[in-house]
């Protein structure tokens, strides 16, 4: 399984920006799926994740109310919708997959394939 993200870029704080995350593979739709965020310095961490259903998410606390996550699974895509963004946003975003059941998965290491990462960046 390949993933591709797309959608990051410069924004102004206050700003949106929507990430993609197009999987190959026919299994995509089994697969669990997260967005994880890397700044410089620091660990890679979770900011979202959802179940290959979509019945189930999981949002950090720190983006809860400006952050959703969706997938269409038709088109083998899971997204990252980021509105009211601030400047502690600003990291490289990564998607990732896995099985994982009915439920999400919020640890890296629970993640089996990983995109190669899109920088968001965001001034103030």
């Amino acid at each position: 399984v390949q993933l591709v993200e797309s959608g990051g870029g410069l924004v102004q704080a206050g700003g949106s920006l929507r990430l993609s995350c197009a999987a190959s593979g026919r299994t995509f739709s089994n697969y669990a799926m997260g967005w994880f965020r890397q700044a410089p310095g620091k660990e890679r961490d979770i900011v979202a994740a959802i179940s290959w259903s979509a019945g189930s998410t999981y949002y950090t606390d720190s983006v809860k109310g400006r952050f959703t996550i969706s997938r269409d699974n038709a088109k083998n895509t899971v997204y990252l919708q980021m509105n009211s963004l601030k400047p502690e946003d600003t990291a490289t975003y990564y998607c990732a997959g896995t099985f994982a059941g009915s439920g999400v998965a919020i640890l890296a290491h629970e993640y089996r394939y990983w995109g190669q990462g899109t920088q968001v960046t965001v001034s103030s």
